[in-house]
């Protein structure tokens, strides 16, 4: 026999409800604005008709996004910089974080505090960038993801993960059956921490795929530019020609390019949001599951 809620927690439970869902309304409205309006005929939505679901569907700005071949590159490009970068990333936040998540580690304190110093303050950009130059790394692929290799607040979050999700005694017991250190972090600690690998990844990905500016000031070939330059020069061109146009062209041909440039400034918004979007469901429940132990504290 089921026990009937008690009416305070049937208010609670429906306002919470109410509160959700209106959180929800919130976060999807901006998502599929800017969805139909990259495929809506720009006159219905500077004209406000088009507030939701699109009207006079036109593929227009996609067309114009994807006629440069340049876009192709640079989605290889970004994907690799992504893949690399976050391997990378992976390689030394987890063995760090597992280090720094053990008592016995010797210096741990001085360690945490000099990582921690970090997190308030840098060299600068400019100090930054001849450190990168002395280096070699200048127009070359290490540029994009050797400077951010490793994220203090993600090894504190992996940390704390470490501690609170992986059961001492199976350390001990693999330390009394002989195993290193190594082959205990990789046969047991590894296997075992699949949340806190997804949320890193994930965290990591998002950002060498929006990277742009560290490609800004490093990269001169365009062989080697991401993704998100070559659509800020999309952006750019079309403001520049815009404003040439306002200078020496007719009403109807500055009428008819702001129309042209507001459809690809929706079509470039969801070019390079797509692909994270498709990605986060599947890391979804990984997602919340790793934000959460990340939280907590020892």
């Amino acid at each position: 026999m089921s026990i009937k809620p008690a009416k305070s927690d049937r208010i609670f439970d429906f306002f919470n409800k109410l509160l959700v869902w209106f959180f929800i309304v919130i976060i999807s409205y901006p998502l599929i604005y800017i969805i139909s309006a990259s495929i809506s005929d720009p006159a219905y939505v500077n004209s406000g008709q088009m507030w939701l679901f699109p009207k006079g569907i036109t593929f227009e700005g996609f067309e114009r996004v994807f006629q440069s071949n340049e876009i192709w590159l640079g989605y290889r490009n970004t994907i690799f910089y992504t893949l690399l970068g976050t391997f990378i990333n992976l390689a030394i936040t987890l063995p760090m974080a597992y280090a720094l998540s053990r008592s016995d580690l010797i210096g741990k304190k001085a360690i945490m505090a000099l990582l921690v110093f970090t997190m308030f303050f840098d060299g600068g950009l400019i100090p930054t960038y001849l450190l990168i130059r002395d280096l070699g790394m200048i127009n070359t692929v290490w540029a994009m993801v050797i400077p951010s290799a490793a994220a203090m607040w993600n090894i504190i979050v992996t940390m704390t993960f470490f501690k609170v999700s992986i059961p001492k005694g199976l350390e001990e017991a693999a330390e009394i059956d002989g195993a290193s250190q190594i082959r205990t972090f990789f046969q047991i600690v590894i296997p075992l921490s699949a949340p806190i690998i997804a949320v890193m990844a994930l965290f990591y990905g998002v950002g060498h795929w929006n990277q742009y500016f560290g490609a800004l000031i490093y990269l001169q070939d365009r062989e080697l530019f991401p993704l998100q330059l070559f659509l800020r020069e999309i952006l750019v061109q079309q403001q520049i020609t815009a404003e040439l146009m306002q200078q020496s062209g007719t009403a109807a041909a500055i009428s008819e390019h702001a129309k042209i440039a507001d459809i690809i400034k929706y079509a470039v918004m969801i070019v390079s949001a797509a692909p994270l979007l498709i990605v986060y469901p599947f890391l979804q429940r990984f997602f919340i599951k790793g934000v959460m132990i990340g939280s907590l504290k020892e």
